[in-house]
């Protein structure tokens, strides 16, 4: 499905997004690894690498406008140009009622999740004009398309995922550019093995509100990342695809 495509992927170093290196790799894609965690993506791009596929790793704190740019500027010297682009990256941040929450906590979550994405959005784009087109897929959650209580400044942020997806794929589908985003449901992953176990019995409770019953595997939001990056969704765009066990569908 990625067969000789060019791949960046951000918020590599653990869950969706190492998941989703080996889900593209083998789907036949060089794969760019971009993260803060040097030591985690340079030891993944090594094992995809033993493997016999194409990965290469770039640190990249999508914060930082020039960090967005030297990774995309990564992927197109490395591997010639830049086809796709999964953006992971996010955090989820502390819960709280909301008019007990931070400044801090507002400001962390929106500066990773929004302000990350609109700095990644810009260099993807500019890269995959200059190649004549491209698609990209945001990680937004279903905490982008109902809300969740406690988590004001989440919700808010992957409400803003889903904009700008819609937003892009409209002023770019002419231009050869496909913009959708995926909307995981409860899925695990390092940062929720520590919130289970923060919250004993928040796992299950959701799991009682999901009408599949069980929490994803990071490979399952993958594969549907893969799908949207692929030319098997030529036609989809500005798309927002719950991958969520039914749950917004409640």
């Amino acid at each position: 499905m990625l067969e000789n495509k060019v791949v960046l992927i951000t918020g590599a170093s653990s869950g969706i997004g190492a998941a989703a290196a080996y889900v593209f790799a083998r789907e036949g894609a060089s794969v760019v690894l971009a993260a803060r965690r040097e030591e985690r993506i340079a030891a993944l791009a090594a094992e995809l690498n033993d493997k016999g596929f194409k990965a290469s790793a770039v640190v990249c704190d999508v914060t930082r406008a020039e960090d967005a740019r030297r990774a995309v500027a990564h992927a197109t010297e490395r591997f010639g140009r830049l086809d796709g682009a999964f953006n992971n990256a996010g955090i989820g941040g502390d819960q709280a009622p909301l008019h007990e929450m931070g400044d801090e906590v507002y400001d962390t979550i929106m500066d990773i999740n929004v302000r990350g994405l609109w700095n990644c959005l810009r260099a993807e784009i500019g890269a995959m004009l200059a190649t004549g087109g491209g698609a990209v897929v945001n990680n937004s959650s279903v905490g982008g398309l109902v809300a969740i209580p406690t988590a004001a400044p989440y919700v808010a942020s992957k409400h803003a995922v889903v904009g700008f997806t819609r937003a892009a794929a409209d002023e770019y589908a002419r231009q050869g550019i496909r913009v959708n985003a995926v909307a995981p449901g409860l899925t695990r992953s390092e940062i929720t093995t520590d919130w289970f176990a923060r919250n004993p019995g928040i796992e299950d409770a959701i799991n009682e509100a999901t009408p599949q019953g069980r929490t994803a595997a990071p490979e399952e939001i993958a594969e549907a990342a893969a799908w949207l990056l692929s030319d098997r969704s030529s036609y989809v765009t500005g798309t927002v695809l719950p991958v969520d066990g039914g749950y917004v569908n409640r």
